[in-house]
């Protein structure tokens, strides 16, 4: 039976700029005909992955080139006392392993130690790297390594066995280019957030006056402008249940504690785009989780086809939110299928027949992992 864990989320942030494009101008896109603001989804991942290494390091990826620098790290102290230790040597021995990597073309390395990949390692992964390393010293400081050498070294890299997996690869996946084998389907994808009603870009023009400038010479020293807006985001999100625990070798413990996690990161984490500038500090104000068995996910974002307009004393987000349910409901009716609802709703919107309300955040994720593991 499949299961598939859904959260919609509704988030008015005031003025803000959270996630720039290549101009520094708020990203948006064309939806139902008019102009919204958007969220890429590799923004919210990223601010759902630094939520998570407040929960737990060990769960998180390193995205990076410097995966030399990284093995150094482990490696000098440990190796310190091998008869042929010296720093020249390790950093030949670790440039060689790093090198060896790859089937279908190998990592290269820079005269700055830099990969010419971005390669997206688990912690576990690179200590078993630096463990194969460790083992394999005195063999990396020939010529050229013996197979079996390099075929260890490419085994710390996890392909169909995913022991050392973290779990923000189990859910967001991994591409890597040189080593096809080792890529990972991800078990949960992310939305790209879009406004509920159009927007248009706004600008602040602001000045800067030296403190020690003589009293008798007028004007700024320093003049510019910032493009923003404003708007009420529809988020959505959808994970794959079985194949969370089949990423994570079906330790069904630990996917039910990234998913915990995942679900309390997608709700009050925030991108951080020049939050010291505007501190759009505004949490989600309607939020639903669907647990939806024997069935297709539902991406809502057509309950705002046609913007949202609003007329005086009329709030946006409970607007937004009543569409979203209406249109739930809608396809409810059509489509079928089994799924349980939990509401977070701080507008008042009318959720009769579309979900049980939670009163607090902690009551949306207890009520929701209770029914994923019913």
């Amino acid at each position: 039976m499949k299961t598939f864990v859904e959260i919609h989320a509704l988030q008015n942030f005031a003025p803000s700029n959270l996630n720039r494009d290549d101009t520094g101008a708020p990203k948006d896109a064309l939806f139902g005909g008019t102009r919204r603001a958007r969220l890429s989804s590799q923004c919210l991942k990223r601010a759902i992955r630094e939520y998570f290494k407040a929960q737990n390091k060990e769960w998180v990826a390193d995205r990076t080139k410097r995966v030399v620098d990284a093995l150094n790290d482990r490696l000098s102290g440990v190796l310190k006392d091998h008869r042929d230790f010296s720093a020249e040597n390790l950093a030949k021995a670790i440039e060689v392993a790093v090198t060896s990597l790859g089937s279908k073309k190998k990592v290269k390395v820079d005269k700055e130690r830099k990969t010419d990949v971005l390669l997206f390692l688990s912690p576990k992964e690179i200590d078993s790297l630096a463990q194969s390393i460790q083992d394999s010293y005195a063999d990396l400081l020939k010529a050229k390594p013996s197979e079996k050498v390099i075929e260890s070294l490419n085994h710390a890299i996890d392909g169909e066995n995913r022991s050392r997996l973290s779990v923000d690869v189990a859910l967001f996946g991994r591409m890597l280019a040189v080593m096809p084998e080792k890529n990972q389907h991800a078990a949960c994808q992310v939305a790209h957030a879009i406004s509920t009603h159009a927007v248009e870009r706004e600008f602040d023009y602001y000045t800067a006056v030296d403190d020690l400038k003589p009293e008798d010479t007028a004007g700024a020293d320093m003049i510019g402008t910032v493009e923003f807006n404003s708007a009420c985001f529809y988020r959505y999100a959808v994970v794959d249940w079985e194949k969370l625990i089949e990423n994570l070798q079906y330790e069904k413990e630990l996917a039910g504690k990234g998913l915990r996690a995942f679900l309390e990161g997608f709700i009050v984490a925030e991108p951080t785009g020049k939050q010291n500038t505007f501190a759009a500090h505004n949490p989600p104000e309607f939020v639903a989780i669907s647990i939806r068995r024997n069935g297709s996910p539902r991406n809502l974002a057509n309950a705002f086809e046609t913007a949202i307009r609003t007329k005086k004393d009329e709030s946006l987000t409970q607007k937004s939110a009543q569409s979203l349910v209406t249109k739930a409901k809608l396809l409810k009716t059509a489509f079928g299928g089994e799924e349980k609802t939990f509401v977070l709703n701080l507008v008042n919107a009318d959720i009769k027949e579309f979900g049980e309300k939670a009163a607090s955040l902690s009551e949306l994720i207890e009520n929701s992992m209770a029914e994923i593991k019913e």
